[in-house]
């Protein structure tokens, strides 16, 4: 089989959430923007990725979202239609609900959530994908009062959580995928590796994120080298270094993430190592090279594919 047939590239549309993209000089401004012309915004966006020469879209928040897509188009079919004229797929769809849950070991938040989940997952199974990418909760900012430990009976009730969640997305015909976002409970390798212990390996698998894990302070070849087998799908992007262990966690820490993200080859990821990790354990699959609101992202992935094409696949062929 061919490279290009076992490792496959797309983008998450965060990467297209930079105010210097759309011309104007907010993020608000964006959302306002959406709004005002939504065929205009999702056009834009469906013709950048499919400039940048990726074939794999991955929605995600607001403005990105899937309904925004239907309300859009008018239709799932239409919006896979959008997609197909232009020799793009729906490869994912991260659903950030957890995140914003809270305390969800209430039965009827619970409830909601999986009622979410199961409308995203027939959505994305009417576009051809089979992969929802997953948030998991936020840790708490450190010395923050009442203090809320994340020992191994916080790790237990939401792992069992998960395990019916995913169990219940693979009745759809959908896999769950558990993204190593930074500031999280699953991104700093031992918190990963508590998940990883306490989710069944069937109905809970792994989206690592390379730039997220290195924000936390550990490495991702080892970390996803432990656990290669829960693997179905992997952002690709990079950072300087870790974040400061009292880095505030609020409303605003994506924003207090930003500045950690660099350019893909710029920044600590060992990429020949990935390449190679992925390689001798017969990853295939998605790779997305995601950025954090790029400013100019069609040229900044461009980049990364040539980077990419050039310097790593053929140390994976």
């Amino acid at each position: 089989m061919a490279t290009a047939d076992r490792l496959r590239f797309g983008v998450d549309l965060v990467t297209f959430f930079h105010p210097g993209f759309w011309g104007v000089d907010s993020h608000d401004a964006i959302i306002d923007h959406a709004r005002a012309a939504p065929r205009a915004f999702w056009d834009k966006i469906l013709d950048s990725v499919q400039a940048s020469g990726v074939t794999g879209v991955e929605l995600t928040f607001s403005p990105f979202n899937w309904q925004d897509a239907i309300k859009t188009y008018g239709s799932v079919k239409a919006f896979a239609a959008e997609l197909a004229k232009r020799g793009l797929t729906l490869c994912s769809g991260f659903f950030a609900e957890l995140e914003a849950a809270g305390d969800f070991a209430d039965p009827e938040a619970q409830r909601a959530l999986i009622d979410k989940a199961e409308r995203y997952a027939d959505f994305l199974r009417a576009c051809g994908s089979d992969i929802m990418v997953i948030g998991a909760p936020l840790r708490q900012t450190l010395g923050a009062q009442p203090v809320q430990f994340y020992d191994f009976d916080r790790a237990k009730l939401i792992a069992d959580f998960l395990n019916r969640l995913g169990s219940t997305l693979y009745i759809r015909g959908v896999r769950l995928a558990l993204h190593t976002e930074a500031h999280s409970i699953f991104a700093g390798a031992r918190d990963v590796d508590l998940m990883m212990l306490l989710t069944d390996p069937a109905y809970v698998h792994m989206c690592p994120d390379t730039a997220h894990i290195i924000v936390a302070g550990s490495d991702p070849v080892q970390l996803v080298d432990r656990h290669h087998e829960r693997m179905i799908i992997a952002h690709w992007k990079d950072a300087i270094g870790p974040m400061p262990a009292d880095t505030p966690i609020d409303k605003h820490i994506h924003d207090r993430h930003r500045p950690y993200f660099c350019g893909f080859g710029l920044g600590r990821v060992d990429w020949p190592a990935w390449i190679r990790l992925l390689r001798d354990r017969a990853y295939e699959g998605w790779a997305i090279l995601e950025l954090d609101a790029a400013p100019d992202p069609v040229r900044d992935i461009a980049n990364g594919l040539t980077l990419v094409r050039q310097a790593l696949l053929p140390i994976y062929r």
